[in-house]
């Protein structure tokens, strides 16, 4: 996590008006449909808007609750979990998805994830592992469970070359960011969320996100932390002793 630095009066006040995060849970089994509900029922920052059992329950949820977490299993009675990823990415919708399945082969989690999918944690994950996976996706992260984070690995491996091209310096890659993309990296940088970034800047929370997403790419970097690092090593924040 970030740690949080100095914020502004504004920034403050932001982040005591924030709303909790509408959430559907997207799970065939019930015992543990009822245990994702639970979890995220005790969470103060979410607020479950539905659970559902299959794929057109969950086509029809996400149409029209508009959430912004989905907690996702690929295996549904009536087809797979990638559909609903996909048409959600054709949409533009804002929700991030965390794909949280039996199925831990090489083959789906690489679907889920070119998919759209935001993280991939197997069931046996821990609830502290999926409520810090929940926020960690929230925050631009990539939550996977570690058995899932080496179906990545090899799939890099397999496509590096020696050939890459040298990579750009930090210096060049912030040259590429306009007055509010820097902006926006200072707030995260001091450690807030989206949701707290969208009250100051008055922005809604997926076009935050949208934005978040373009900075990370910029910067070629795979999160906030990552994010962080930078903007502190470019002298856009302090560091965490100054």
């Amino acid at each position: 996590m970030v740690n949080r630095q100095r914020i502004s009066r504004k920034e403050a006040e932001a982040v005591s008006s924030i709303e909790p995060i509408p959430t559907l849970v997207v799970e065939d089994t019930p015992e543990t449909r009822a245990r994702f509900i639970d979890i995220v029922q005790r969470q103060p920052e979410l607020r479950l808007v539905a659970a559902v059992g299959t794929l057109e329950e969950a086509r029809r949820a996400a149409a029209t609750l508009d959430p912004r977490v989905i907690l996702l299993d690929l295996g549904l009675p009536d087809g797979s979990g990638i559909t609903l990823i996909r048409e959600a990415v054709a949409r533009g919708d804002a929700a991030e998805t965390l794909v949280i399945s039996v199925m831990g082969d090489e083959a789906s989690v690489l679907d889920a994830i070119e998919a759209g999918a935001g993280g991939y944690l197997l069931k046996d994950a821990s609830e502290s592992d999926i409520v810090g996976a929940i926020r960690q996706l929230l925050d631009g992260g990539a939550p996977l469970s570690p058995s899932i984070a080496v179906h990545l690995m090899r799939r890099l491996k397999r496509a590096s070359s020696l050939d890459a091209p040298q990579a750009a310096t930090p210096e060049s890659r912030l040259a590429e960011l306009n007055e509010r993309e820097i902006e926006m990296l200072r707030m995260i940088a001091k450690g807030l969320s989206y949701e707290e970034v969208g009250q100051v800047l008055g922005l809604r929370w997926n076009t935050v996100a949208s934005y978040a997403k373009e900075i990370y790419r910029k910067l070629q970097v795979h999160g906030r932390t990552e994010a962080a690092f930078e903007a502190i090593q470019l002298g856009l924040v302090r560091g965490y002793g100054g």
